[in-house]
C-alpha cells in the first residue's frame, strides 16, 4: 500500500511517499481502509522533532474508513463497519491497523470524511469545554485561532452552550469566518492588543477561560486577558512553544490557573473515548456543529499540506485522501 513517512526529522521536505507492506491485524486489532485521514498540528510537531517519535514514522493519529479485517478476540467491530479511530501513528496511508478499543463506530448520519476531519479536533473541544474547564452559559471565553480546525468547532460548541465568545484570528478574511460561526467579538491578534481589547469588551472583567493553541505569539495577551481565578488552557504551539510560567505571576494575576492538557488523557479508557465521540457525533448530527473541510490533499501532496498548515494558510480542517 502507499503511505507517507519521514525517516528523519525536519521540515515538510522530509515527508516521502513510499510503498510499504499492508499491515495485518493482530489480536485485539482491526484494519481500517481509509476514506480520509486528518491532518493536525501534532503531526508537524512530530515531523519537526518537537515531539520525539521512533523513526521511520508514518504520521497521522486520526482517520475514518471501513473495517476490512479483524484480529483474534475482536467482537465489538466487524468487517464492513464504518469507524473513526484515534491512534498514535499510521494515518497517512491507504490503510492502518489499530487497537479495536481505540476505534468507534460512525453513525450513518455522519459522513466518513466529516468524521476524519473532526474526530481528534472535535473530541479535543469536547474534553476542554466540558471537562477540563466546564464552560457555563453567559461566561466570557477567549478562543485563539478561531478560524482553524479546532477553533471553528470550539466557537460553535461554546455558542451552543451559551457562552460569550471572543475570538482571535490573523486576518480580516478569517475574522469574517469567525463571525459567521457565531463569535460575538473578533480581535485581529497581529494588529490589536488582545488583552486591552478583552478588557474593553468585558468591562474590565476579563475572561473566565482562554483556549490558546498558538503558543509563543499569544502567551502574554492570553495571560493579560484572564479574570480573577481565570483559566489559561494552553494546548498548542503553532507559533512556537510558550515560555515557562512563573507560579508567582499566576498569583499576582488573580489566582490564575494554567494547564497544558492533552486530549489523550481525557479519552484514556474505551469508555471515555466512546462517550466523547458520542457527544461529538451528536453535535454534528443535530447541526449544532458544522465541520468545514477547507482543504483536501492527496497522499502524494502531504508536503504541501504541512507547508500550508504551518504557514497558517489553511481554513477549517485539512484532509489527506488515498
Amino acid at each position: 500500500m502507499r503511505a507517507v513517512q519521514f525517516a528523519r526529522t525536519g521540515g515538510p521536505e522530509v515527508l516521502e511517499l513510499v510503498e510499504v507492506e499492508t499491515p495485518e491485524p493482530g489480536p485485539g486489532q482491526v484494519r481500517v481502509r481509509h476514506a480520509a485521514s486528518g491532518i493536525n498540528f501534532i503531526d508537524t510537531y512530530q515531523r519537526g522533532g518537537l515531539y520525539p517519535v521512533k523513526l521511520p514514522c508514518i504520521p497521522g493519529g486520526e482517520a475514518a474508513g471501513v473495517v476490512d479485517a479483524v484480529g483474534d478476540g475482536v467482537t465489538r467491530l466487524k468487517a464492513g463497519d464504518r469507524v473513526a479511530y484515534l491512534g498514535g501513528f499510521g494515518g497517512y496511508a491507504e490503510a492502518n491497523v489499530v487497537a479495536a478499543e481505540r476505534a468507534v463506530k460512525v453513525p450513518e448520519q455522519v459522513d466518513l470524511k466529516v468524521a476524519a476531519a473532526s474526530f481528534l479536533k472535535g473530541m479535543t473541544v469536547e474534553a476542554f469545554v466540558r471537562r477540563c474547564y466546564p464552560v457555563r452559559a453567559g461566561q466570557f471565553v477567549l478562543v485563539h485561532a478561531a478560524a482553524g480546525g479546532v477553533g471553528q468547532i470550539m466557537v460553535q460548541w461554546l455558542k451552543a452552550i451559551g457562552a460569550v465568545v471572543i475570538a482571535t484570528v490573523g486576518s480580516e478574511a478569517k475574522a469574517e469566518r469567525a463571525r459567521a460561526l457565531g463569535a460575538d467579538h473578533v480581535i485581529l491578534y497581529r494588529e490589536q492588543d488582545v488583552a486591552a481589547e478583552v478588557r474593553r469588551i468585558t468591562g474590565g472583567q476579563g475572561v473566565a477561560v482562554a483556549y490558546d493553541s498558538v503558543g509563543k505569539d499569544t502567551f502574554e495577551g492570553t495571560l493579560g486577558s484572564l479574570a480573577r481565578r481565570g483559566w489559561f488552557v494552553a494546548f498548542g504551539n503553532a507559533s512556537g512553544p510558550a515560555p515557562p510560567v512563573d507560579p508567582l505571576r499566576l498569583m499576582r494575576g488573580g489566582s490564575l490557573v494554567f494547564t497544558r492538557p492533552t486530549l489523550f488523557d481525557y479519552v484514556a479508557t474505551p469508555e471515555e473515548l466512546e462517550a466523547s465521540a458520542a457527544a461529538l457525533f451528536e453535535m454534528i448530527a443535530t447541526g449544532r456543529v458544522k465541520i468545514e473541510i477547507g482543504q483536501t490533499f492527496a497522499l502524494a501532496d502531504a508536503r504541501q499540506a504541512h507547508e500550508a498548515l504551518e504557514s497558517r494558510a489553511t481554513v477549517g480542517a485539512s484532509l489527506l485522501v488515498p
